[in-house]
């Protein structure tokens, strides 16, 4: 029999300076069987950067064919196509050929060899935007994660301040180099 998702529960205060996106949400986040709390905490950084009224979490993981979040028009059409860690370039073609923009968050070990690997190929790509996170900075994020959580993040040049009600944490959002 195949493994359930873990839920977590987030209270999310959010002022997001940059997009000027501020509001209270109340997610439900299923953190997947395979997936790490890393990659969790990414995906909610990934929507605390990117709030917008239409903006929602996809099946993620459990469906191949829908990214990590979507930020959608009133009419469907996708607006933004967001996904998380290190995909392929067939991954963001498929994900610009159905979306107005690709946002990418990506971080982890290895992340250097898969960005010589495939740079010139998303370079190629004209509506795909990489950004990522530092590992350090999200270790010390993951010490926050609790199946029931209270987080407050502001967002001010692209630098969030996350706290909960005992640690704060810094996190850089940091855009990869390119040559479009």
């Amino acid at each position: 029999m195949a493994e359930k998702p873990t839920i977590h529960k987030l209270n999310l205060s959010l002022s997001n300076m940059d997009t000027q996106v501020y509001g209270d949400y109340n997610l439900t986040i299923a953190l997947h069987p395979s997936e790490t709390i890393e990659r969790m905490m990414v995906r909610i950084l990934a929507f605390c950067y990117r709030a917008a009224e239409n903006l929602t979490f996809a099946r993620g993981l459990s469906s191949p064919e829908d990214p990590e979040l979507w930020l959608k028009h009133d009419n469907g059409t996708i607006l933004e196509w967001i996904e998380v860690g290190q995909p392929s370039p067939d991954r963001l073609k498929k994900g610009a050929s159905q979306s107005s923009a690709v946002k990418v968050f990506s971080y982890g070990r290895g992340l250097d060899v898969w960005w010589k690997t495939n740079a010139a190929a998303i370079n190629a790509l004209p509506k795909v935007v990489i950004n990522y996170f530092k590992v350090d900075e999200l270790q010390a994020l993951c010490a926050l994660a609790d199946k029931t959580m209270s987080l407050s993040v502001t967002i001010t040049e692209s630098i969030a301040y996350i706290s909960n009600a005992s640690d704060n944490v810094t996190i850089t959002l940091l855009e990869m180099e390119t040559v479009k």
